[in-house]
């Protein structure tokens, strides 16, 4: 049945009190009041005689202990192990929590959780200005952690975008103090040592409470206009340091071996020094073996002197002339030191009857020579050197 049925005049079925003829919306402050004497009858308006206020009273510390109960709880949390928690009690720094569970004040302590074992990485990029003004596109990566969260959280906004801010700041720096070739090819690694020791002594003063770990110099480019000219000029330098550590390689190659020649010439030369210095000393002891001698008989020793001599120096003559009868004006050369050549290679077990034309013609040898050639047999007393006593 409707709120607004007639039935005691409507007022047994309208909560609000209404009489049927008035719909409009209920008058929002008696409703109010109307809630605030219901719940004062509950908390102890009621009998008051019969024992009211010692039920209320007993429900407004069941309540205490209730809300107690639940303020406990929700102060419970959890810090990760790769974090460490900032305490703000009253807005103001109270401690640093370790990781593990912990208990706040709720409405009194705040906890913010800081990360101190991600290693986090931050980029900085664009065109910059070198010192010969030309302007290249550089790309640097900053890898840094939180080592301070205290300082991280509060000495500066936000310690992130300080630190972004100051490697852009040092990396212009030190590009526009180098030069371009400096930058792209040669002095990449002076730049990036620069870079971060510039870095470091900007960020020490605010102590935003994090380390440097290491700085990526990526490839850095120049204009589109020139990146081919620059890729020749780049090609180039590798080409050159690669032909650099070739010479060095063959250096040290050759330099034993040449270390190893100049040795054995100098022990060459070494033992060369030490025959010729002992067969003076042999030369001389000789002459002095023979002074006895040619005091005692003159003639005879010089005599016999002089056939040794003319010996050695006809042991060396390659040509000999035959004699012939007499009123025969043909001289007959007799091969002698192909003779010995033969004999020689006898000796050392090769064929000496292997010997073609080719071979007489390049060694002077006459060929179809039948006076020239010794037979078995043939009458050697006639021979005799071309010089020398008859």
């Amino acid at each position: 049945m409707a709120w607004n049925e007639p039935g005691n005049g409507g007022k047994d079925r309208d909560p609000w009190g209404n009489d049927g003829k008035h719909q409009g919306p209920p008058d929002l402050d008696k409703v109010i009041r109307n809630l605030s004497g219901k719940l004062g009858g509950v908390l102890g308006g009621r009998g008051s005689g019969n024992g009211g206020g010692g039920l209320g009273s007993f429900g407004v510390i069941v309540a205490l202990v209730i809300a107690v109960a639940v303020w406990v709880v929700s102060g419970f949390y959890t810090i990760g192990e790769a974090q460490r928690g900032v305490v703000l009690r009253f807005g103001k720094f109270y401690q640093t929590v370790e990781p593990g569970l912990s208990w706040k004040a709720t409405f009194i302590d705040r906890v913010y959780p800081v990360d101190v074992e991600t290693v986090r990485s931050l980029p900085a990029s664009g065109f910059m200005l070198t010192r010969d003004e030309n302007l290249v596109r550089v790309e640097m990566d900053v890898q840094y952690r939180v080592i301070e969260p205290r300082d991280y959280l509060f000495n500066v906004t936000n310690a992130d975008d300080s630190l972004h801010q100051a490697l852009d700041s040092a990396l212009r720096y030190v590009v526009g103090h180098s030069t371009m070739d400096d930058v792209l090819t040669v002095g990449r690694e002076r730049v990036r040592q620069e870079t971060r020791e510039l870095l470091q002594e900007i960020i020490d003063p605010y102590q935003l409470g994090l380390m440097i770990l290491d700085l990526n110099f990526l490839p850095a480019r120049p204009p589109e206009e020139v990146k081919d000219a620059f890729d020749d000029a780049i090609a180039a330098q590798e080409d050159e340091q690669r032909f650099i550590r070739e010479a060095e390689a063959y250096a040290r190659e050759i330099e034993p071996k040449a270390r190893g020649q100049a040795q054995r010439l100098l022990q060459e030369a070494e033992a060369y020094k030490q025959q010729i210095a002992l067969r003076a000393e042999g030369e001389v002891a000789r002459f002095r073996e023979l002074l006895p001698q040619y005091e005692l008989q003159p003639e005879l020793t010089r005599q016999r002197i002089y056939l040794e001599t003319m010996e050695e120096i006809y042991s060396k003559v390659n040509k000999v002339v035959v004699d012939t009868p007499e009123g025969s004006n043909s001289l007959i050369y007799l091969p002698l030191d192909k003779l010995m050549e033969q004999q020689a290679t006898r000796e050392a077990r090769v064929d000496p009857n292997v010997i073609t034309s080719d071979y007489l013609n390049n060694n002077n040898v006459p060929s179809g020579q039948d006076s020239g050639q010794l037979r078995p047999g043939s009458d050697r007393s006639n021979i005799r050197p071309t010089s020398g006593r008859n």
